[in-house]
């Protein structure tokens, strides 16, 4: 593999027998209706072509969301996909590319995999977090933040309102040694920086603008 090219990974401990992995990584968590979203695979392919190492594994073990599927118990999913479970299975990724030399990483997360980045933030076992419209994020995970972190968030969005993440800047704003980003995109909607519709130019140019501002996050503190 060599640098600006992306890894889609089904495996939760990737074969990364390469010849050359560059020394800074990205690693996209999806959504609840799993990675193999078209728009998250583009989006991986763009951050590879900025130069980092790109994986997007699949946490959800080939069970995404389906609400589709007849008697589909959305609550009995949350407890067999717990973010907690989210967080260890990310650990041990991030575990297997330092063993092979990737010394600097990020983590973005978009809506359940916004809040096990939101997890993994908590600790330094990543260099930066881009949380994208995440779901119901608590008070008390924004104040353990360790690392620079950005929140992007939509106008409206019943999972996490943007009254609710104006309180988590005014928190973030608080710790002056740490770097942090809060922005609220106007006209969107939950999911909207991997679930929107390409033929929508407004609904691509609100993502694109995303996309930018996450890439931006991570030139700065991961490469």
């Amino acid at each position: 593999m060599e640098q600006g090219q992306s890894k889609n990974l089904v495996a939760l401990k990737p074969m990364l027998l390469v010849l050359q992995i560059p020394s800074f990584a990205i690693l996209l968590i999806a959504d609840a209706y799993g990675y193999e979203a078209p728009n998250l695979r583009k989006l991986a392919d763009k951050i590879a072509a900025a130069g980092f190492f790109v994986l997007a594994p699949d946490f959800l073990y080939g069970d995404p969301v389906d609400l589709s599927r007849p008697g589909f118990d959305v609550e009995a999913w949350k407890k067999l996909h717990n973010t907690d479970k989210g967080q260890e299975d990310a650990k041990s990724v991030i575990a297997t590319l330092k063993s092979k030399g990737v010394n600097s990483i990020g983590a973005a997360g978009f809506c359940w995999g916004g809040n096990v980045a939101v997890k993994l933030a908590n600790s330094y076992d990543i260099q930066a977090a881009v949380i994208l419209h995440p779901g119901p994020l608590t008070i008390d995970e924004i104040k353990e933040v360790k690392i620079p972190i950005a929140v992007l968030g939509a106008e409206a969005d019943h999972l996490s309102p943007p009254e609710q993440l104006k309180e988590f800047g005014e928190i973030l704003s608080a710790k002056s040694q740490l770097a942090s980003l809060v922005k609220i995109f106007p006209g969107v909607g939950h999911g909207w920086t991997v679930r929107y519709n390409v033929e929508d130019e407004s609904a691509v140019k609100s993502a694109e603008e995303a996309h930018r501002d996450m890439l931006q996050w991570f030139t700065k503190f991961v490469k």
